[in-house]
């Protein structure tokens, strides 16, 4: 048994220095060749891509790719190698039920993810295109490996200029993950393909840091921007000229500087049947109408906005009945102050039912046309309000735009969950973000901590954190945004795994 262990022994190190000769593998790429070894791989790591080979050999051009992308994705990603050739390794992919043999390169890349299998690698094997999915592994693919993109061009160094001075026009689309930017993609390709031969329309995702000087030498504040260059000067950017295909190209045929915005015409000026008070005017018109709901609102509100053609639409119906039961009214509390400050209004939008003249009820279910006119016409007490995830007992720090910052600076690792009280997802996640907060509550190098993004003042907060759905989460370390984290929300365990993450990348890098 000695001898057939030493034997054993002495092939693993004959293996692994074969290995070294073919092919320069980094350290970083995790060989494994037994069963309980990876078990506990993916176990232990939530963002692994592994490689299958039929032999020590076949994969040796995969190999030398994912050394260099092993590199970058440091602390975000494991990779992971099976020779599928040796003893031991035949004898785990045969249980994983893996094949690289029938791969017409003798390789086969599959990705897991949070300890179960997620996903084959089917992107280009390219090193931008790997760093990206190990990135972010539920991503959409890069966008220059859009088939349908083929006649955009894709600038990917700093030197903007340089890489595109050899075409008369250029309109460059600040590209990056935004939702706006996605919904535009469509549309640029299609003018890239309308005005090929004529000019060029190019795209570049300029929000990695290192693109910072460029941002501020071309302006780029928000995604997307539209950059417009000749003969590799830029000139100005695309601005209020519209979004469809047919839009970008003629304005290419003469390009123009940015048309002033249009103001925003106020609500309270368009056509609305919803009776607009002012501080002066509330009480004299509670006076005259025993039974009305008044929407406390803030122009610059998403929420508010959604919910305006709703409450437009129910006004139209109750505002002008001789025999409604009620009439719906709306307050700016950004100009009319008072009337906000008097009825302590802290979100928006607010919606307070009136009765002769005194507040009864706040009712936040009351969203849509139907529920509005049905509530009107037999108004009940809502139900009492669930007791909100502040207020509630636990080891998650609750934080608002005044002392975010400053929270967060203290803490070498932070996981903030940006929610909204009303979402169902956020509703879910709670409880498990709760009891992993709970966990690590005596450490005080990590914060769990949370951001309620309906409150006023939060809302700008979660603008610039990057929030566009509910629930985010971030990671930040010491203050600074590291990433998003993109896994599971729906088991306790999942966000205990984040800080075994976070520790698992510093013993990388010691």
């Amino acid at each position: 048994v000695l001898r057939r262990r030493q034997g054993e022994r002495t092939q693993r190190i004959c293996n692994r220095y074969l290995l070294t000769a073919a092919v320069k593998v980094s350290p970083l790429i995790e060989k494994v060749s037994e069963h309980k070894d990876f078990k506990k791989l993916l176990r232990t790591r939530t963002n692994v891509l592994v490689l299958y080979t039929k032999s020590a050999t076949s994969g040796d051009s995969k190999l030398k790719l994912l050394s260099d992308v092993a590199q970058v994705i440091k602390g975000q990603g494991t990779i992971a190698w099976v020779n599928c050739g040796d003893l031991e390794g035949r004898k785990l992919c045969k249980k994983v039920k893996v094949d690289p043999s029938s791969k017409s390169d003798g390789a086969d890349l599959l990705h897991y993810k949070d300890g179960t299998f997620h996903t084959e690698y089917n992107r280009p094997a390219t090193y931008k295109s790997m760093v990206a999915f190990l990135k972010d592994p539920t991503g959409a693919p890069l966008w220059e490996e859009n088939p349908e993109a083929k006649d955009v061009v894709h600038v990917e160094t700093e030197k903007v200029s340089t890489e595109i001075t050899s075409y008369s026009k250029v309109l460059l689309h600040g590209n990056v993950w935004c939702g706006v930017c996605k919904r535009m993609q469509p549309v640029f390709q299609q003018a890239a393909t309308e005005t090929k031969g004529t000019y060029v329309l190019a795209g570049m995702n300029v929000h990695p840091a290192e693109f910072d000087g460029l941002k501020q030498e071309y302006n780029v504040k928000g995604y997307p921007t539209f950059c417009y260059f000749e003969k590799g000067k830029f000139l100005h950017h695309y601005e209020n000229y519209g979004g469809t295909a047919k839009d970008i190209a003629d304005w290419m045929k003469n390009p123009q500087p940015p048309q002033p915005k249009a103001p925003e015409v106020q609500w309270s000026e368009t056509d609305s049947p919803v009776f607009h008070l002012t501080d002066d005017s509330l009480d004299g018109f509670l006076e005259e109408h025993p039974s009305a709901l008044v929407m406390f609102y803030a122009p610059w509100c998403g929420h508010c906005k959604k919910m305006k053609p709703e409450y437009d639409e129910a006004a139209e119906y109750l505002n002008k009945d001789k025999n409604s039961p009620g009439v719906l009214a709306a307050v700016d509390t950004t100009i009319h102050k008072a009337v906000g400050e008097r009825f302590k209004i802290s979100g928006f939008p607010t919606v307070k039912y009136f009765e002769k003249g005194e507040e009864k009820f706040t009712l936040p279910h009351l969203r849509s046309k139907d529920k509005i006119i049905e509530f009107l016409q037999n108004p009940q007490a809502p139900p009492p309000p669930e007791q909100s995830w502040e207020d509630k007992p636990s080891s998650v720090s609750h934080l608002g735009m005044e002392d975010f910052r400053e929270a967060l600076k203290k803490k070498k690792h932070a996981l903030v969950m940006f929610y909204a009280p009303w979402c169902p997802h956020c509703k879910n996640a709670v409880p498990h973000f709760t009891t992993a907060a709970d966990l690590f509550k005596e450490d005080r190098k990590i914060a769990y901590a949370a951001v309620d993004c309906t409150k006023g003042p939060n809302q700008e907060l979660c603008k610039q954190e990057g929030v566009e759905g509910y629930p985010t989460f971030n990671y930040y370390n010491y203050g600074k945004f590291a990433e998003k984290y993109n896994g599971e929300r729906g088991v306790s365990d999942i966000f205990c795994r984040v800080p075994n993450n976070w520790f698992s990348r510093e013993m990388e890098s010691l």
